[in-house]
C-alpha cells in the first residue's frame, strides 16, 4: 500500500516546493541589475518619449552594404537593418537606466533574492503575428533553439541555465548556475519569443530570406534581397496598450534602401529620397549638408549619456608579429592622431583614452587601492606600468612631423629584435620583412588609414589595404582572418556578462566572437566574473574600471576617437522628442508631421 500511494506524494512535493518558489519572492513588473527601478507599477510612459506622437506616414532610411538573411539570431548571413522590430522580447529595457527591464510578453516576473531562478509569467494578450497565443512552449523552445543553434554569445550565456520547466501553460522558470547567475534573470528576460512551429518550413541552421513569425509591431512587407525592405506597421500587434510603447513605433512604414557607398547614400539624402540619415564623418557633416547656407532638412545633435563606443584600429595578436606588447605599443606611436583630427576629421572629436569613454566606468589616474588589489594575483601577467603609471596615449603638435613619437617606435621595435635594412623592417632573427594589411569594408575607413601608412613606412613597415565586401568581411572575422582591422566596442552603463564574449580567454579560441585582439588573460577571465557577480554598483564599477586599465595596459588597439552626441540629418517631416535618453535617439522614438 506504501508504495501506492508514493507517486501521489511525489505531486504533492513538488507541488509544494513550486508553490513556495512563488511565495518566496513577490510579483514585481520590473528588474534593476542594481538598485530600484526607475519607473513604478503603472507608469504611463518612459520619459523621452512623445506620447501624442502621432501615428502614419512613412520614413526612409539608408543602410551600407547588403543583406541576405532575414535571420537575426544566427551568426550566419548579413541581416538587415531594422528586424528586431518584428520581435520581441520577455521584458523591454529603458534606455534612461544603466540596465532596468519591464514587464512585456512577461507581464510579471518573481525572482529568488539571490537571483538564483527568476519565474516568468506570460502576458494571456501576447500574441504572434498570426494571431496565435504566446505559451510557455513558445519561450521554452525559443530558449533550446538559441542555446543550441544560436549565436556563439548567446549560447554561452544559456549554458548557464540549470533548469528550464514549465510551471503551467503561461509559466516558466529558469533556474542559474551560480557563476554569474546575478545578471542572468535579466539575460533572461532579454530573451526573443519565436513560436514553436516558427522552422516548420525554414530551417533555423540555414540562413534564409523567409521572414520567421515574430510577435513585434512591425512585419516584413517586401523584400529586395541585399537592396531594400520594407517594414509595416502591424496594426493588430498585441502590445499597443503597454506603457513601453507609447509614443514608439509611430510610423506606417519603415523601408531601408541599401547602398554600396556612403557617398551616394548622403546624395540619395540630400536629393529627398531619403528622410534622415545619422552621419558618423566629420569631414561630411561640416561641409557635404551645406549648413552654412539655408538648407531645406534639419540637423539635430542629441547628447549621448551611456559609454561611447571603443573605435580603434584592432592587432590580431593571433599573428605572430603582433604577439609582443612591445610592437603593439610601437605601432601606437606611430599613429598622429593630432594630426588625423585637425586635418581630416575637422576637430570635431576627441581622442578616446578608455574603453568606457563618456562614463563613470572609465579608469583614470593612478590606480587606486580597490583595483590594485583586485589585479594583485596576476602580476606575473601584467605590465608594471599599469601598477606605476598612469595610462597616455602619445601626442603630437599636430603639424605632421611626429619626430619624437617615431623614435620611441623605432626604440620598442628594436628592443622587440627589429631592425631596418635597406628600407624594410626585418626581424633579426628570422629575417622575415613586417608587413600589415589593414582589412576593411567601408571606404571611409582608407582616410583614417593612408596618413597611418606613411609613419609605418617610415619605420621600414610595408602595408596595404584590402577592401572586400560586407559578406566575406564577416566571414573572415568570424575566423580572425585578418592582421588589422577597424572595429567598435560598445558598451553600456552596465557591462556583465557580455563581456566574456569580447575579452575571455574562451573567446579568443571560439571563432564567431568579438574578441578579435585574441586577449588571453587569467586577470581579464577573473575582472569579468567579477562585474558579472557584483552585487552592488561600487563593486561593479572598481572591477570594470580594473578591467579598463588592462585592455588598456596591454595595447591590444589604437583607441582612435569619440563624439558625445548623434549627428543626425533629417528632413522637417521628421519629428523628435524634446528629450533624449542616455542612448541619443532613433527611428522607434521619431514620427512623421506634415510641415505647413
Amino acid at each position: 500500500m506504501k508504495k501506492q500511494w508514493l507517486p501521489f506524494l511525489l505531486i504533492i512535493v513538488l507541488n509544494c516546493s513550486f508553490a513556495g518558489l512563488s511565495f518566496a519572492s513577490e510579483t514585481r513588473h520590473a528588474i534593476a541589475m542594481h538598485g530600484e527601478p526607475k519607473y513604478s507599477s503603472g507608469f504611463s510612459h518612459f520619459d523621452y518619449v512623445n506620447p501624442s506622437a502621432p501615428i502614419g506616414g512613412t520614413v526612409r532610411l539608408s543602410a551600407i552594404g547588403s543583406f541576405d538573411s532575414l535571420n537575426p539570431f544566427l551568426l550566419k548571413g548579413v541581416s538587415p537593418r531594422g528586424l528586431g522590430d518584428v520581435y520581441q522580447s520577455l521584458l523591454e529595457r529603458s534606455r534612461d537606466e544603466p540596465f532596468t527591464l519591464y514587464a512585456n510578453v512577461a507581464n510579471a516576473i518573481e525572482v529568488a533574492p539571490d537571483r538564483s531562478w527568476i519565474i516568468f509569467h506570460i502576458n494571456p494578450q501576447a500574441r504572434f503575428a498570426d494571431g496565435s497565443s504566446i505559451t510557455a512552449e513558445d519561450v521554452l523552445f525559443s530558449f533550446t533553439t538559441f542555446r543550441d543553434e544560436g549565436r556563439p554569445n548567446v549560447q554561452s550565456y544559456y549554458r548557464k541555465v540549470t533548469e528550464a520547466d514549465i510551471l503551467s501553460p503561461l509559466s516558466i522558470r529558469f533556474a542559474f548556475e551560480e557563476d554569474g547567475r546575478f545578471e542572468m534573470p535579466l539575460i533572461m528576460g532579454l530573451m526573443s519569443v519565436l513560436p514553436k512551429t516558427a522552422f516548420d518550413v525554414v530551417d533555423f541552421k540555414k540562413s534564409s530570406l523567409i521572414p520567421i513569425m515574430g510577435s513585434g509591431p512591425y512585419l516584413v512587407e517586401k523584400v529586395d534581397p541585399g537592396r531594400r525592405i520594407i517594414y509595416r506597421r502591424n496594426m493588430n500587434f498585441w502590445g499597443w496598450h503597454l506603457p513601453q510603447n507609447k509614443g514608439r513605433f509611430n510610423f506606417e512604414r519603415i523601408i531601408y534602401d541599401y547602398f554600396r557607398d556612403d557617398d551616394v547614400a548622403l546624395e540619395a539624402f540630400k536629393s529627398r529620397n531619403i528622410d534622415a540619415r545619422f552621419e558618423n564623418s566629420a569631414a561630411k557633416w561640416t561641409s557635404a549638408y551645406g549648413w552654412q547656407s539655408e538648407t531645406a532638412y534639419h540637423k539635430s545633435t542629441p547628447k549621448i549619456s551611456i559609454p561611447t563606443p571603443m573605435l580603434a584600429f584592432v592587432f590580431n595578436t593571433r599573428r605572430e608579429k603582433f604577439k609582443d606588447r612591445r610592437v603593439r605599443k610601437a605601432l601606437v606611436h606611430a599613429l598622429d592622431f593630432e594630426w588625423i583630427n585637425a586635418n581630416i576629421l575637422h576637430g570635431l572629436y576627441k581622442r578616446t583614452h578608455s574603453f568606457f569613454e563618456n562614463s563613470p566606468l572609465a579608469s583614470t589616474g593612478p590606480i587606486p587601492s580597490a583595483e590594485r588589489e583586485l589585479l594583485s594575483a596576476y602580476t606575473h601577467e601584467l605590465p608594471e606600468s599599469l601598477f606605476e603609471q598612469d595610462f597616455s596615449l602619445p601626442e603630437t603638435d599636430g603639424t605632421g612631423r611626429a619626430r619624437e613619437n617615431l623614435i620611441q617606435a623605432q626604440q620598442l621595435l628594436s628592443d622587440a629584435g627589429y631592425r631596418i635594412k635597406d628600407g624594410i623592417l626585418r626581424h633579426q632573427k628570422t629575417g622575415r620583412p613586417f608587413r600589415i594589411e589593414f582589412l576593411i569594408n567601408n571606404t571611409d575607413y582608407i582616410k583614417l588609414i593612408s596618413p597611418y601608412q606613411k609613419n609605418l613606412n617610415i619605420l621600414g613597415i610595408q602595408s596595404n589595404i584590402r577592401q572586400i565586401d560586407t559578406a566575406s568581411y564577416q566571414n573572415r572575422l568570424t575566423d580572425y582572418n585578418f592582421d588589422m582591422i577597424l572595429n567598435s566596442w560598445g558598451q553600456s552603463l552596465s557591462p556583465g556578462n557580455e563581456q566574456a564574449f569580447y575579452w575571455s580567454r574562451d573567446a579568443a579560441k571560439t571563432p564567431g566572437t568579438r574578441n578579435y585582439p585574441g586577449i588571453d588573460l587569467a586577470a581579464v577571465d577573473a575582472l569579468i566574473e567579477r562585474i558579472a557577480t557584483a552585487r552592488d554598483r561600487d563593486r561593479l564599477v572598481n572591477a570594470t574600471r580594473a578591467l579598463d586599465r588592462v585592455l588598456l595596459s596591454g595595447h591590444y588597439v589604437i583607441p582612435l576617437y569619440y563624439t558625445d552626441e548623434q549627428w543626425l540629418a533629417h528632413w522637417p517631416e521628421i519629428k523628435l522628442p524634446l528629450t533624449p535618453s542616455y542612448w541619443g535617439t532613433g527611428p522607434d522614438l521619431w514620427w512623421y508631421q506634415k510641415s505647413d
